[in-house]
């Protein structure tokens, strides 16, 4: 059943707008629901050790290292198996300094950078031949179109 209970939002300078009792009893739930997901995230943040978050990330992210060898493709089964060679396909082992443990980084290679670029500026090439071509069959058809019109305006006179 509906309540006839209206309740004035805009005061006398909006008379029209109107809130339910329904209107707000929704929108303060949602603001419930979102005030608890954002202090539960905050809870599980703080619950974290120093010892868990050092332990998560790679030594290479927190202190200082040395490229023990220098960035190679992975084979095909380091790409299926090593997280480091999943992103780029390409790995360097790195000797972090202060823990003085071994392990692998992703990184770039120069040729696959270099193979990138030039496959980028072929395709730009290529790309600006097409569209100039497109321009100049588009131009020749309006010019064609203004032409005929010119003609019949002629031939009428």
């Amino acid at each position: 059943m509906e309540s006839d209970c209206r309740i004035p939002l805009g005061g006398l300078s909006q008379p029209g707008l109107l809130v339910t009792p329904r209107t707000l009893a929704l929108c303060a739930f949602l603001w419930g629901l979102i005030s608890v997901r954002v202090s539960g995230a905050a809870v599980l943040e703080e619950e974290k050790t120093p010892e868990m978050v050092a332990f998560a990330t790679p030594c290479w992210q927190v202190e200082e290292f040395v490229v023990a060898q220098e960035c190679a493709q992975c084979n095909s089964f380091q790409s299926k198996t090593w997280l480091a060679c999943s992103s780029t396909g390409y790995v360097e082992k790195i000797n972090c300094a202060k823990s003085n443990k071994d392990e692998y980084k992703s990184c770039r290679s120069a040729v696959m950078e270099e193979r990138r670029f030039w496959r980028f500026e072929g395709t730009m090439v290529s790309l600006t031949v097409l569209f100039a071509l497109v321009v100049v069959m588009r131009q020749r058809a309006l010019d064609r179109l203004a032409s005929e019109k010119v003609r019949k305006q002629i031939e009428s006179i």
